[in-house]
């Protein structure tokens, strides 16, 4: 079973920056508690995202991967060219939305702008692994098209990019429910069928993170992300109990059902303090 975990995520919406040494020092608590894949900064503006204006310094500082996958987020060339000169560093990720509007406020280009755009990135990687966020993957709040066949196609057509990794459904919105997840991965299992390459965002209160989960195993997911403490998540929901799927949480059940992940589950409650204590301070 595949976890990633996000402090990525968890961190680029604080308000005050957290001091380079102390991001550090808390990813590798995470690398020794056995976390094999994290998600651990971005390369865009620091205009946008000031939180991780230090993303070269974090990668310098971290040990080789030696196996370990370290993903960046990346929203255009200019983040994949510093991507691409930053050590250590294994996998980009770039969202890509169904959403129109989305896609526009976010990136600044339409849908069709994108798809060039894309291609282009991807061929440039340079040996980089390559994972598209597909973003607004359970709807949207602007009112744009959406239904699960929708993103069965985009799913489909991402499919036929060479070079792709993988492809991240993300429940950008942070509404999509047990019964939504269902009908979503029915109609990509429908489309081309379900496979390692294959990964869930969500986001979810506390009190149905599981149910969803549980879908996600019934449908033969086996990559799953989320964060430690639940933090971070979706700016959109309008509700502050919706983050990112508790580490805390899942890892446990997923252990249960059979699905191990490889990290020291004892150390979960460790560590999930240290995550909500640098909340506290710098969020």
């Amino acid at each position: 079973m595949k976890w990633v975990e996000c402090p990525r995520d968890s961190w680029q919406g604080f308000g005050r920056f957290i001091p380079t040494e102390e991001k550090v020092a808390y990813l590798q608590r995470l690398l020794e508690a056995g976390f094999h894949s994290l998600d651990l900064t971005s390369f865009v503006s620091p205009k946008w995202v000031p939180q991780h204006a230090d993303a070269e310094a974090v990668l310098t500082a971290l040990p080789a991967p030696e196996g370990h996958e370290y993903l960046a987020i990346i929203g255009n060339l200019k983040g994949l060219e510093r991507a691409l000169k930053a050590p250590h560093l294994t996998t980009v990720g770039y969202p890509f939305a169904i959403s129109e509007t989305f896609q526009r406020k976010n990136l600044n280009l339409g849908i069709e702008e994108s798809w060039p755009v894309l291609e282009e990135l991807i061929a440039q990687s340079q040996g980089l692994r390559f994972v598209v966020y597909l973003s607004m993957a359970f709807g949207n709040p602007y009112g744009d098209a959406w239904e699960p066949g929708l993103t069965a196609q985009f799913v489909e057509c991402m499919r036929q990019l060479k070079g792709l990794s993988g492809i991240v459904l993300a429940d950008t919105y942070g509404v999509a429910s047990a019964q939504t997840i269902a009908q979503t991965l029915q109609a990509v299992a429908m489309s081309g069928g379900l496979d390692e390459k294959l990964g869930l965002h969500l986001h979810s209160r506390p009190e149905n993170t599981l149910e969803k989960v549980q879908v996600a195993l019934r449908a033969g997911v086996r990559w799953l992300e989320g964060a430690l403490g639940g933090i971070g998540g979706c700016p959109f929901a309008g509700d502050e109990l919706v983050g990112n799927l508790a580490t805390e949480q899942v890892l446990p059940y997923l252990a249960k059902q059979g699905q191990h992940t490889g990290v020291d589950l004892d150390r979960l409650p460790e560590l999930s303090g240290q995550a909500l204590l640098l909340r506290t301070q710098y969020a």
